[in-house]
């Protein structure tokens, strides 16, 4: 569970050949999803739907992650950088060192190569988004440690 984004999508999937066929459709719920219920990577209520994982074209992987009102990530950081798209709800984004800022549906938001940062649903509404990471060498994310009660808030 230590790296569930990653082995959520790359294990659960496998991997994809490019080229291997023009136009390729995964099934809604051909994925399990999974409950993000270690603390090594989520404080609260959170659902991870892998999309798909990476190719040798794409190097990316994606994923449908659902939270409940106050939930959220721990620290971590991305070898090759992090998109999310915000679909619904309201959440909060975070930088190290920086305020904490607001995201709500339609948002689009990029996490530099290496950013240390933290992502969740506000404490009164919840938030999902579909996460895009890049991988290298294998990996595509760095959890480190939780985010405190008076950090979040």
């Amino acid at each position: 569970m230590k790296k569930i984004l990653a082995a959520a999508a790359m294990s659960t999937m496998g991997a994809v050949s490019a080229g291997a066929e023009g136009i390729e459709i995964r099934p809604n719920g051909a994925t399990p999803s999974v409950i993000g219920k270690t603390p090594d990577n989520f404080t609260g209520h959170t659902v991870i739907t892998p999309l798909f994982p990476p190719n040798d074209t794409t190097r990316a992987n994606a994923g449908l992650v659902t939270f409940a009102p106050g939930a959220r990530t721990t620290w971590h950081t991305h070898p090759a950088g992090q998109l999310l798209f915000i679909t619904s709800g309201q959440g909060w984004v975070q930088e190290e060192g920086k305020e904490r800022r607001t995201v709500n549906a339609g948002d689009v938001v990029w996490f530099a190569a290496g950013v240390k940062h933290w992502h969740g649903a506000t404490a009164t509404s919840p938030m999902a988004h579909i996460a895009m990471t890049y991988v290298v060498d294998g990996k595509n994310v760095d959890w480190l440690e939780p985010v405190s009660d008076e950090q979040y808030r």
